[in-house]
């Protein structure tokens, strides 16, 4: 198991106001931010991230998405760091997200879900460095 892994906060959690909220409730939680970057991604670079998924029928609507707007970038540091960090985000529909997690607060939709998070330690190393180079992870 990791103590490390990989989160975005997502165009619509950027556009609606919410980054700092969000960063905020990561940090309370008790993760320790090891890098962090303000990017815009383009279409092309967020088909790469989201790769996996181009066999479904929403991966077009992602990519489009993902590269609508700017985002953050971050590596996170904790105990358990995926399983913790994927707790305090929430489901993936926020309307079935715990009440105090991340999506169920600032999410608004299954589409637009304010933020990423790993799903596993091997994703979350392969997520991180495809944002940050190891000279950029603290």
């Amino acid at each position: 198991m990791s103590n490390r892994t990989f989160t975005m906060i997502k165009p619509d959690a950027m556009k609606n106001g919410h980054a700092g909220a969000i960063l905020d409730r990561i940090i309370k939680e008790g993760f320790r931010v090891v890098s962090l970057k303000l990017t815009k991604l383009s279409k092309e670079k967020a088909g790469e991230f989201y790769a996996v998924h181009k066999e479904r029928p929403f991966y077009g609507e992602l990519v489009d998405f993902m590269s609508s707007g700017v985002i953050i970038a971050a590596i996170l540091e904790k105990d358990n760091a995926v399983n913790a960090f994927r707790t305090l985000i929430g489901a993936t529909n926020p309307a079935q997200a715990e009440a105090g997690t991340i999506r169920k607060l600032f999410a608004t939709s299954i589409g637009e879900n304010a933020v990423h998070g790993s799903d596993s330690d091997e994703n979350a190393a392969i997520e991180g460095s495809f944002f940050f180079s190891g000279l950029e992870q603290f």
